[in-house]
């Protein structure tokens, strides 16, 4: 077996493996692009709630005996109210009285950018143009209630977290004609994107009163283009939903055929885009029930609840749910929700990451700088398997002594390749020379390659984080393309301390490897770039040693 061949289909099929991750990772066709021209907005935010999709209550259950009629409410025209904004010491939030829906969340210590550093990125927006809405609400059995679609009131326009306070409440209130009135409530905390929701339902009537909670999150579907040039664009921007077994990306365009339909406790919905997540969560202790749908563009996941809840006259009930909307910090996603983590998507090779990026976080704690903890954690995976490599270095140094005579078999057997590689392996066993043996740090070095470019790429702490010099965000390209200039010489000498290809084809392509690699890396994040030069590097001060002992035997 030729070691260099083997060596040469390795790199070729990582190269490959890594380009159809990126294109196809997200397991679904290129999505149907509605342009926003052509989009035309719902009349209110959330486009009228489909009612007749909700479990009416039995004829029983209901004052008046009859059933709910199976069809929805007219559009309402929407009077112009100004939003309540809300300011913690990491959200600025608005909220609209109408529904109190959330329509503009900013994550103040979050930029768009390095270059606009008094910009933060900011979910939801209530304009047709790129509408995302997270709405909620609670519906009675006269169609009415507080839904998204209900004027609610509050005592104040303007909510800040003082200093010194842990906690905001911001309470908005709705009442009935029959003295039905509902308080729905949002709390938010210091330092947290974790928002809690209650209603408090007091029913001063004289009938008993059936609600439904719903949740949903309501957004214009239009992923960003994949491009090489943007590591915005192979991460997955979509609805997505969590039954406490599985987490499931949902492709609006295939629902008409793979409709949404299950009942859980326990789970939530979310809306991802690269590095920040809207979620809702449902009470853990009630079934909900999720749907989806895809219309005009709008992609509308939603979670509602699967049986009627009573309140008598002149009792109340507190019904409870949680939002979410921020960062993909995986401690801040953990302690939100079951399974909430899992939106920070590391791809097939998940099982590795999560350890992976758990060491990369104790480095990081440790010395304060995520470049440094890339390289530190690069000397731990390295020494490892140092005794593997060993081995397989000093295969690649007995592979570099036969070279002589290898050239001369193919002198000898140049018009008869059977004869030449019967003799190559006699040679072979005789000075017990393993030539797959190179191959192996290679193989192992693959998955542990790709599972730290998905950490990279995912991991929302190393967005925008620095290491050193020009290198200012470790999740985007070097800017001056030095670490991949380096990585290509780098990769150049390692070449030149292995053995050369007997093919002189082979060894043409073998020399140009460096250079493809260099082109291919120019465009990763620099973070994944300063890995393989790191790796790289001690491949090379590892095989000299190698090479320096057995010469010296």
């Amino acid at each position: 077996m030729d070691n260099q061949r083997i060596i040469l289909w390795g790199l070729f099929a990582t190269l490959a493996f890594i380009t159809w991750t990126e294109w196809q990772r997200q397991t679904q066709p290129e999505p149907v692009i509605v342009p926003a021209a052509e989009v035309t907005a719902p009349a209110a935010p959330g486009a009228a709630l489909p009612i007749d999709s909700l479990p009416a209550p039995t004829a029983d259950k209901v004052a008046g005996g009859d059933p709910l009629p199976a069809q929805p409410e007219a559009a309402k025209p929407v009077p112009t109210v100004a939003n309540i904004v809300v300011q913690t010491d990491v959200l600025r939030v608005e909220i609209s009285p109408r529904g109190g829906t959330l329509v503009k969340a900013e994550l103040l210590k979050y930029p768009v950018s390095k270059e606009a550093p008094n910009v933060p990125v900011t979910l939801f927006s209530e304009q047709s143009a790129d509408r995302y809405v997270l709405e909620s609400g609670l519906i009675d059995s006269n169609k009415s209630g507080p839904t998204h679609d209900a004027m609610l009131v509050t005592a104040a326009k303007n909510y800040e977290l003082a200093d010194g306070l842990q906690t905001l409440r911001v309470p908005l209130t709705w009442r009935s004609a029959d003295g039905v009135a509902v308080t729905k409530t949002y709390t938010f905390k210091r330092g947290r994107y974790d928002i809690d929701l209650d209603y408090e339902v007091n029913n001063g009537s004289t009938a008993d009163w059936f609600g439904l909670t719903y949740l949903r999150i309501s957004r214009l579907h239009n992923p960003p283009e994949r491009s090489m040039f943007d590591v915005d664009s192979y991460s997955f921007n979509g609805p997505v939903y969590y039954d406490t077994e599985k987490y499931e990306k949902i492709d609006p365009t295939e629902l008409a055929d793979d409709p949404l339909n299950v009942t859980v406790a326990g789970g939530w919905i979310a809306s991802l885009q690269h590095h920040f997540v809207s979620a809702a969560v449902p009470a853990a202790n009630v079934e909900y029930r999720y749907d989806a749908s895809f219309d005009n563009g709008i992609a509308v996941v939603r979670a509602s609840g699967a049986e009627w809840l009573k309140v008598k006259p002149g009792e109340q009930a507190v019904f409870e749910a949680k939002l979410f909307a921020g960062p993909k910090n995986q401690k801040a996603l953990e302690e939100t929700a079951k399974g909430l983590a899992l939106t920070v998507d590391y791809g097939l090779l998940a099982i590795l990451a999560r350890p992976l990026f758990w060491l990369l976080q104790q480095v990081h704690d440790f010395v304060g700088n995520w470049g440094w903890a890339i390289i530190l954690v690069t000397f731990l995976i390295k020494a490892a398997f140092y005794k593997l490599t060993e081995a397989s270095g000093r295969s690649m140094a007995k592979m570099r002594k036969l070279q002589p005579r290898l050239k001369a078999l193919q002198e000898r057997y140049k018009d008869d390749r059977q004869q030449l590689s019967q003799h190559m392996m006699e040679l072979y066993k005789r000075e017990k020379v393993n030539p797959a043996a190179g191959c192996l740090p290679m193989l192992i070095q693959i998955p542990f390659f790709i599972a730290f470019y998905w950490v990279l790429l995912e991991s929302v702490e190393m967005r925008q984080a620095p290491f050193a010099l020009w290198i200012t965000d470790l999740s985007s390209r070097d800017p001056f393309f030095v670490l991949p200039l380096l990585m290509g010489a780098a990769m150049f000498v390692q070449q030149k301390l292995n053995p050369a290809p007997p093919d002189p084809i082979q060894a043409k392509v073998m020399m140009f490897l460096p250079v493809m690699f260099t082109v291919f890396f120019a465009f990763f994040p620099s973070g994944l770039v300063l890995y393989w030069l790191t790796n790289s590097v001690l491949s090379v001060l590892q095989q000299w040693n190698i090479n320096r002992k057995m010469h010296a035997d």
